[in-house]
């Protein structure tokens, strides 16, 4: 199960409203203080980052922010240039775009901007990431699997995570392009793991109490394996398609609440919205 978490998150699933109520991205920069704060756009994951960055920084000016910068990672080395830490320690709000998540990985991981991140974390910076920048939140991501395929054994790719949500397993787009599969694959194969699918236009507020609330227009899915009582994961014949017994799910839509550490969801308080109604 989730053992901790680092600070608070915002996790979106991809294809967020960038240009209608924009309810997702507006509620990215309502976490911040839009006069003073510096929002930092990590453009990491894509191989098109000017294009990113100019996108999100008119989005966020016109949301009303004021200071936007941008983290530009494209080599290894960019990972220890003191700016670019600098940069980290600056921001009241870091944003990780979509694209490959493993470059995210593969670009910083062990290195200096890495520490700054987890330290920027632990110390309430908040940290959100659309798409790729979603799955890489998490201490295990998935790199690779089959879209809207039935589970099949060992058919996914895995690799760790940036680790600010340990005990999670991450999946975006989720029911747009027919993921269940696999991240049934990821827990069978993980089953101390909790797996989370995001929708498209959907996100999870997270809490460093292990609180997560749903926004956007669509769902958000847990996959609990803890008591599975059979799983034939570990067996021949690695194409198989996946077998596995007494997987608890919780779907969510916005307003849900969940609590990662617990494992246990709750409806918002409408005794509240009914009152304010009278």
């Amino acid at each position: 199960m989730a053992e901790k978490i680092k600070g608070d998150l915002i996790i979106i699933g991809g294809a967020e409203d960038k240009e209608g109520d924009k309810e997702i991205l507006k509620k990215v920069c309502n976490s911040i203080n839009k006069d003073k704060d510096i929002i930092l756009i990590a453009t990491i994951a894509t191989e098109y980052p000017k294009e990113a960055f100019k996108k999100y920084k008119k989005i966020f000016e016109n949301l009303g922010v004021k200071n936007i910068k941008g983290l530009n990672v494209e080599e290894r080395e960019d990972s220890l240039n003191e700016n670019n830490i600098r940069l980290i320690e600056e921001a009241e709000l870091i944003f990780f775009t979509g694209g490959d998540q493993l470059r995210i990985t593969s670009l910083v991981g062990g290195t200096s901007i890495y520490d700054a991140l987890k330290r920027a974390s632990e110390n309430g910076c908040m940290i959100v990431g659309t798409s790729a920048g979603a799955s890489v939140m998490s201490d295990t991501m998935i790199v690779n699997g089959e879209d809207e395929e039935s589970p099949r054994k060992f058919t996914l790719k895995m690799a760790p995570g940036l680790g600010l949500l340990e005990g999670v397993m991450i999946d975006q787009h989720f029911a747009q392009r027919g993921r269940i599969g696999r991240l049934l694959t990821g827990i069978a194969q993980n089953p101390e793991v909790l797996g989370v699918g995001i929708d498209e236009d959907t996100a999870l507020l997270v809490r460093d109490n292990g609180d997560a609330q749903v926004i956007g227009s669509g769902a958000v899915y847990f996959l609990d394996a803890r008591n599975i009582t059979y799983s034939n994961v570990s067996e021949q014949n690695y194409n198989e398609v996946l077998s596995m017994f007494n997987v608890k799910l919780h779907v969510l839509k916005e307003g849900d609440k969940y609590n990662l550490l617990s494992r246990l969801p709750f409806e918002e308080d409408k005794s509240k919205n009914e009152s304010n109604r009278h």
